[in-house]
């Protein structure tokens, strides 16, 4: 049996026992069927996957630019013109998160006098998918 398999036994023996000791019985429950989203990145996305259902979900995308611990002394001594120094190189790359996974690095551009980015490396669904367990 694989990894899988025995996890989602393991799941379902659980939920099991919860109802249970619920009063509902348990024999009665089965999986949700849920699709299995890395095999289908492994094969490509080949399958037809209606995502209509999940196209209007707003989602919080940020730039991550760096990062620095301080201790809270020298936060509460900020000012205007403080610098703080981070992590990262001139000129590196930016990271791009989407409700806190990387999705793809970027650089900083300027349009119309408003910042942005463009997107100079876009991780793979496969990858996506990987990072999420």
């Amino acid at each position: 049996m694989s990894d899988t398999t025995e996890n989602d036994q393991e799941v379902m023996d659980n939920w099991a026992e919860a109802m249970e000791e619920a009063g509902a019985g348990g024999d009665d429950i089965q999986p949700a069927g849920l699709q299995n989203l890395e095999d289908n990145a492994r094969r490509g996305g080949s399958e037809d996957v209606n995502l209509d259902v999940i196209l209007d979900v707003p989602v919080t995308v940020s730039m991550e630019i760096g990062q620095t611990k301080i201790s809270i002394r020298n936060l509460l001594q900020l000012n205007q013109g403080s610098v703080i120094e981070l992590d990262r190189l001139a000129g590196e790359p930016l990271d791009v998160l989407v409700n806190g996974t990387l999705i793809a690095h970027g650089e900083v551009v300027v349009v119309n006098e408003k910042f942005g980015i463009r997107l100079t490396d876009v991780i793979s669904p496969v990858e996506r998918v990987k990072k999420l367990k």
